[in-house]
Parts: C-alpha cells; sequence; structure tokens
C-alpha cells in the first residue's frame, strides 16, 4: 500500500528552517545500537567501519539495512562486495567500535576476529552478527541505504549492548 504524499507537499532542503547542526542535534536524541560493518575488498583485504543507522527491514525474508555517506571511502566495497557482515556491539566494545570509527588508521590492528560462513570477516566479542547477501542500494541524499539479505545470523544472550546518544557512547543501561 502506498500512502506517500504528493512531492508538493514535501519541503525542499533550501526551505528548511533548521540547520544542518540543529538537524543533526535533534537525530542525535534517538538513542541507537553501534554496529560495525565488515566485508573483503577484491583484493581481499578487510574494510569495517562503525555505524548507528541499522535496522530490520522484513523477517519474511529476513531483511536488514543500513546507511553509508555516498564520499565513504569503503563505498566502493560495499558497492560490489557480494557479501557483507554487520558486527553488534556489547558495552564492552566501545574501543572496537572508535577503532573502526577513526579515519587513517589500519581499523584492523590487533582485531580478533573469524570468517563467517559466507566468507565475511566476524569480529570477536559482538552480541550480534548479521551475514549479509548484498542486496538493493538506495539513493538517500548524501548517503546510500543498503539492504542485505540475511544468510546467517548468531548472537549471545544477557550481555548488554553498547548504546550511542547525542554524540556519546552508553555502556550501562539505567532502568
Amino acid at each position: 500500500m502506498n500512502r506517500s504524499l504528493p512531492p508538493e507537499h514535501l519541503q525542499s532542503p533550501a526551505s528548511a528552517s533548521f540547520s544542518e547542526r540543529e538537524f543533526r542535534n535533534a537525530l542525535g536524541q534517538f538513542a541507537t545500537g553501534v554496529a560495525v560493518v565488515t566485508a573483503l575488498a577484491p583484493d581481499g583485504n578487510k574494510v569495517g567501519l562503525t555505524i548507528s543507522s541499522f535496522n530490520s527491514a522484513s523477517l519474511t525474508p529476513p531483511l536488514v539495512l543500513w546507511s553509508l555517506m555516498k564520499t565513504a571511502s569503503s563505498m566502493p566495497v560495499f558497492e560490489t562486495a557480494s557479501h557483507y557482515a554487520i558486527n553488534v556491539m556489547g558495552a564492552h566494545q566501545k574501543e572496537l567500535a572508535l577503532q573502526f570509527s577513526r579515519k587513517g588508521i589500519d581499523r584492523w590492528a590487533g582485531v580478533e576476529f573469524e570468517m563467517g560462513v559466507t566468507g565475511v570477516p566476524l569480529l570477536a566479542g559482538a552480541i550480534a552478527s548479521f551475514e549479509c547477501r548484498n542486496g538493493p542500494h538506495h539513493d538517500a541524499g548524501d548517503h546510500v541505504i543498503l539492504v542485505g539479505e540475511v544468510a546467517h545470523c548468531q548472537h549471545v544472550a544477557g550481555v548488554p549492548p553498547l548504546l550511542y546518544h547525542g554524540g556519546n557512547f552508553y555502556t550501562e543501561q539505567l532502568i
């Protein structure tokens, strides 16, 4: 069922009554989990980056989605890789998430991993992993939304997640 509004109801970015910073700050009020997406480049080198834009899309078939900035240096790998893995970080993996978010370093230095059933690197200690067949990509402003068909998944119960809110990582849950 398509309930989209006609284009005349959409506000163009040029007429928005808020700045990009205000928009980012407002988005930052939505707490998310943290994940590291990993894949292999055509030359066999490992790539990976930290994301907080990860969602389930469908149970049947099992689909997930995430987004990546079009200018990301790893975009060519994720556009063409047959598979990738989404590794959900536990509260104990804050430093690992930070490592995979930094530019200009060897993100894989000292990182423990194993190869998954689909041939992509899975990070040791992740509280969940989703090995995905690379599916449709959708243009979305300055990002691309990538849809993955989950070929294999696993999880560890009872381990607290690493959370991201307002530009900060949180490793404890307050109830």
